[in-house]
């Protein structure tokens, strides 16, 4: 197992966030977590990269336990978050900000290398490598964000509602960009509001409510389940 979260419980000021919540994720496979704003989805993905301290519980990856080690720690082992809202450096070019995605490569050939698979994936971006970030369309700039953190070489990748706020033509590509990942070998961990786009990539989904985890299964149990298809599908 790649990634397991046991009983994890997240505080802020006196309210208790998360709650038990127990999560396992296999090296290879695409792993959603669903829910409504406020169940936790997010704070589950900043507790794995140590952005939120944690009440108790533990979090292990690659059979290592990571909860308690400082944010750069857990990217060095090879954990990489994509937050929600595209947190790019908007006055650098788009180039410059995927070089910022592999500052931990030290060796310039395999970072050229890395570039120039990036660019083969996403030939939009190396299209206008030379614009500022902040030029980009809402689309492009989710493309370029992911393919930040993809310089890095990540084993397990967080994505953090990458639909947020784009088309429903984009919502597609987006679906496309996550099958891409996975197909080039990195587990990811997708927290996303758009059900129908989670469940159309994901091998086994968990959904959270209030802190909860209330279901998890392979995608097409979870998709034939009345929890998830009356409450998140509106069937």
């Amino acid at each position: 197992m790649l990634l397991e979260i046991k009983d994890l419980a997240v505080r802020y000021g006196g309210a208790e966030v998360l709650r038990g919540v127990s999560v396992e994720v296999e090296e290879g496979s695409v792993v959603t977590l669903l829910g409504g704003n406020g169940a936790g989805k997010s704070t589950t993905l900043r507790a794995i990269t140590g952005l939120v301290p944690i009440a108790s519980g533990e979090i292990w990856f690659d059979g290592r336990r990571i909860d308690g080690l400082a944010p750069q720690k857990i990217v060095e082992l090879g954990v990489r978050h994509v937050l929600e809202g595209r947190a790019l450096f908007p006055y650098m070019t788009v180039l410059e900000n995927l070089k910022v995605g592999a500052y931990l490569q030290k060796d310039r050939g395999k970072t050229a290398q890395m570039l120039k698979d990036i660019f083969v994936h996403f030939p939009r971006l190396e299209e206008r490598q030379g614009q500022q970030a902040r030029t980009l369309s809402g689309g492009e700039q989710q493309m370029l964000t992911i393919a930040r953190a993809l310089v890095g070489g990540p084993r397990l990748l967080l994505l953090d509602e990458p639909s947020l706020g784009l088309a429903p033509l984009l919502i597609r590509e987006i679906s496309k960009i996550v099958r891409n990942i996975h197909e080039r070998g990195v587990t990811v961990l997708l927290v996303e509001q758009n059900t129908r786009l989670a469940l159309d990539v994901a091998d086994r989904c968990y959904v959270l409510e209030t802190g909860n985890i209330v279901a998890c299964g392979l995608t097409q149990e979870l998709i034939e389940s009345d929890l998830v298809r009356k409450a998140y599908l509106g069937a």
